[in-house]
């Protein structure tokens, strides 16, 4: 069995990733030896717990992230990654609210890997509610707009 040298300036530097990211965890791995990085959940509940005294103002609130993932139109991201809305900076956007988009058409791009990869409509209709932002990064799984 070889001898692990922990690197403390190599974690460091993946803590800092993960706060300019906001990713939740990040591994790196070099033949045997793999270095882990995770963010504890207990870090984005502390927010939370503040406003709890303004329960009847907060519920509604968290429940409408809920009801955008459940919509029968909502585009989820297939991967973690940047979102970008237009072809380069500068350039119109794919899409905006309102737009009329046929099923194929590219919505967006998400930047995963130092790979653009282009998210295109599941099916045709209106562009009602864009819920990623520009230049954010999202996770798997995320709503990033609606279509109805």
């Amino acid at each position: 069995m070889s001898k692990f040298n922990i690197d403390n300036d190599a974690i460091r530097q993946l803590a800092e990733l993960l706060d300019d990211t906001n990713l939740t965890e990040i591994e790196v791995a070099a033949g045997d030896n793999r270095i882990r990085v995770a963010r504890q959940g207990t870090m984005v509940a502390a927010p939370a717990t503040a406003p709890v005294a303004a329960a009847p103002v907060a519920a509604p609130a968290a429940a409408a992230p809920a009801d955008v993932g459940a919509h029968p139109g909502s585009v989820k991201s297939p991967m973690v990654g940047v979102v970008y809305f237009a072809p380069e900076p500068g350039a119109a956007p794919f899409i905006s609210v309102g737009s009329t988009v046929t099923e194929g058409q590219t919505l967006m791009l998400i930047e995963a890997m130092k790979t653009f990869n282009p998210i295109r409509a599941p099916k045709a209709g209106k562009v009602t509610q864009i819920v990623a932002t520009d230049g954010h990064p999202v996770e798997y799984d995320e709503t990033l707009i609606i279509i109805e």
